[in-house]
């Protein structure tokens, strides 16, 4: 099972409660890889000295939230050779005509239409494909919005096995298992994102403690008093339930039974992210200040994958007849 993360902005709640926390759990249940893909973010990147560091600290917190390196493989893309050069190939597999239709590119080109829009958004397609096919990956766990790149994977793998033999395990997109639904703490309709309009919504994982607590108590709540658990009639208060009961292993309708005033489940909502946070917090700093044990442990990573990726990449070289050095 492949599931790969961009490193282009801070890890943050609805981050972890809804992806990464799954992670850790699924870990003992497949063969898992885990790609800090880097060489994605050159499509959105142009700052230099900006990428390194924060695929350094997204890797820091994936050791620190439980993703354990003597069972998954967290690897860093761009270490891995492979990926630039099936992904050559891909493009070599797949026609213009399907990259155009894909809905990503179409949609994120519109929204730069007066900013330079990298070629790369257009053939990012064949790169993602790169990244599941050199490791053979039998499940993709995507949302819907990404099921069209499985597909055209899938195309591209059924292509190349029909004219150069069969190579390729296709992949199969899979829905993951549900983690938390979080919701922005200013914006209760809107999910938790980076691309929001202010920070104050968003509890980052390496907020202080006193930030994390501020931002809850400033929470946007609803109309009325009483506190039940209502997402159309109460979003404001659902978000916090939802958030509490993640960070307590509970139902938000049981956490609901708790309270009968906002400000009472603002404080406990926020004190209980910082208990489940602080442990995550403090060992993502031991890892940036022990820079040669987080390189250790990217390498280790970095090698498992590289044996994995340059076979298939071998396999493939094969097929098609690629004159051997």
């Amino acid at each position: 099972m492949l599931s790969c993360i961009q490193p282009t902005g801070e890890v943050h709640l609805g981050n972890y409660l809804g992806a990464l926390r799954t992670w850790v759990g699924g870990q003992h249940e497949n063969d898992v890889f885990h790609g800090i893909v880097d060489l994605h973010a050159l499509t959105v990147t142009e700052t230099p000295g900006v990428l390194g560091d924060n695929t350094l600290s997204l890797a820091a917190m994936l050791f620190a939230v439980g993703l354990d390196p003597d069972v998954a493989t967290i690897f860093v893309q761009s270490h891995i050779a492979a990926h630039s050069q099936l992904a050559w190939i891909m493009e070599c597999t797949v026609s213009y005509g399907e990259l155009s239709r894909m809905t990503q590119f179409k949609d994120k080109a519109a929204k730069r239409e007066a900013d330079f829009v990298s070629a790369g958004l257009f053939t990012y397609p064949a790169l993602q494909a790169a990244d599941i096919l050199l490791y053979d990956a039998q499940e993709v766990p995507v949302g819907d919005d990404q099921r069209q790149h499985i597909e055209i994977t899938r195309d591209i793998a059924v292509r190349f096995n029909h004219r150069f033999g069969d190579t390729f395990v296709l992949p199969k997109a899979v829905t993951p298992k549900a983690g938390a639904r979080v919701m922005d703490l200013q914006n209760p309709e809107n999910k938790m994102s980076t691309s929001a309009s202010g920070d104050g919504g968003i509890v980052y994982l390496l907020d202080e403690p006193t930030v994390i607590e501020r931002k809850f108590k400033r929470a946007v709540t609803d109309s009325g008093s009483e506190v039940v658990y209502d997402r159309t009639a109460k979003p404001g208060v659902a978000n916090l339930l939802d958030i509490l009961a993640a960070a307590t292993n509970t139902t938000p309708e049981k956490a609901a039974e708790s309270f009968t005033q906002y400000g009472a489940l603002k404080s406990a909502t926020g004190a209980a992210v910082v208990e489940m946070l602080s442990p995550i917090r403090k060992r993502v700093l031991e890892l940036m200040n022990d820079r040669a044990e987080l390189a250790r442990l990217i390498r280790r990573g970095d090698e498992r994958a590289e044996a994995v990726a340059s076979a298939t990449l071998a396999r493939a070289h094969r097929a098609i007849g690629v004159l051997p050095r």
